[in-house]
């Protein structure tokens, strides 16, 4: 009878711990909730009716809810990236990897500051004299989502791309 209560009590606690639920997300992702399954579509601030500039980003959750996903093209593919989000227990914090049809990647740490998902990224090499990026992305009240860039440059943080995106379900991110 002992065997069998150890053994049923094993079997719970090792079922309560099941990561395959399709809505499992880890602790530390949970402010990315609003963000997931959604696609949105945004055209760029200095985009022009001649020549305009639209992006469109997916987000899901990934690897068993232990990492985030968003896949983004502009301009059905001219250019694209693909970010992946973890927790990085080192550091303990937040840590992304973005990947680009241009054939780099970069590294950068992420940190939310109330509703506001902060990206800070180092730059190497640049020409342009950037040393870091600053993205600040948040979801409006309206629904709109808000994407922001800042450039260090020179040591001085200079305004860089804005973007406002609507929520599109119809919308494909495009690689080619």
């Amino acid at each position: 009878m002992r065997k069998i209560i150890q053994f049923l009590l094993l079997s719970t606690y090792l079922l309560s711990q099941d990561t395959n639920d399709p809505f499992y997300l880890s602790e530390h992702l949970m402010p990315f909730e609003p963000y997931l399954g959604k696609t949105f579509k945004g055209k760029f601030t200095h985009s022009t009716p001649e020549k305009p500039v639209y992006d469109i980003s997916h987000w899901e959750r990934a690897l068993n809810g232990n990492a985030i996903r968003i896949l983004h093209s502009v301009n059905n593919g001219e250019y694209g990236g693909e970010s992946i989000i973890m927790w990085d227990t080192e550091k303990e914090s937040l840590t992304s990897w973005y990947f680009t049809t241009a054939g780099f990647y970069t590294k950068a740490t992420i940190e939310f500051d109330g509703k506001r998902l902060i990206s800070l990224e180092d730059v190497s090499n640049n020409q342009n004299g950037i040393t870091q990026v600053k993205a600040i992305i948040q979801l409006l009240p309206d629904g709109k989502l808000q994407n922001r860039s800042k450039y260090l440059m020179n040591n001085t943080w200079v305004d860089g791309h804005e973007i406002y995106y609507q929520e599109d379900p119809d919308a494909k991110v495009v690689f080619k």
